[in-house]
């Protein structure tokens, strides 16, 4: 049993399931960053007007799987949004599609750069990774998220937008562009007396 808190102002924090939902102030939250992540990289995928990029690219290339790093994502919105948890949710759901390879970003290279330079001088003769054997990408996916606010009284309306597109490293080429929309309506409680 727990120790009892004087004065019974003790806040309690009970954990929740990772996957259910929480949404107190209408903000966007871990759920968003989750969901908003796979629907864009599950419509990456979707050939509704023909074969998907991903296809295309492993046909034009004997079958290799596409190359992707997950680029800048700008948040435009009217409020903190953690983008680098977003980041990370996208790099996921790429990975778990088993469609395509993800590389690392640039301050993830640098540190694993910096190890594999160390292990050139420190590591037994048979074992350190070899210099110069990096995979390039093929593709960056880019984006923005926004926001839009409408209130009135105790009721608010947020309406989420995030674009994303993936553009082709070599070429410029716009491959694929996509968007997911979010809109949450937040009503605050009466304050009563």
């Amino acid at each position: 049993p727990l120790p009892a808190v004087p004065g019974g102002c003790a806040k309690q924090a009970p954990r929740t399931p990772r996957e259910q939902a929480v949404d107190l102030p209408g903000r966007w939250n871990d759920v968003d960053s989750r969901l908003v992540a796979d629907e864009v990289i599950r419509q990456s995928f979707d050939a509704a007007a023909g074969q998907s990029w991903a296809l295309r690219h492993a046909q034009a290339h004997g079958g290799r799987q596409p190359t992707v790093i997950v680029g800048t994502v700008r948040n435009r919105s009217m409020e903190h949004i953690p983008v680098g948890t977003f980041v990370k949710d996208l790099e996921r759901a790429y990975l778990h599609s088993g469609m395509v390879q993800v590389v690392a970003s640039p301050d993830e290279r640098e540190e694993v750069r910096d190890e594999r330079l160390d292990q050139q001088e420190f590591a037994s003769a048979d074992t350190p990774a070899r210099l110069g054997r990096e995979r390039g990408a093929d593709y960056m996916l880019q984006g923005d998220i926004e926001s839009i606010q409408d209130r009135e009284g105790r009721r608010r309306v947020v309406y989420y937008q995030v674009d994303m597109t993936l553009v082709d490293l070599e070429t410029n080429q716009k491959t694929w562009v996509g968007q997911h929309r979010i809109k949450k309506y937040v009503e605050r409680p009466w304050l009563g007396l």
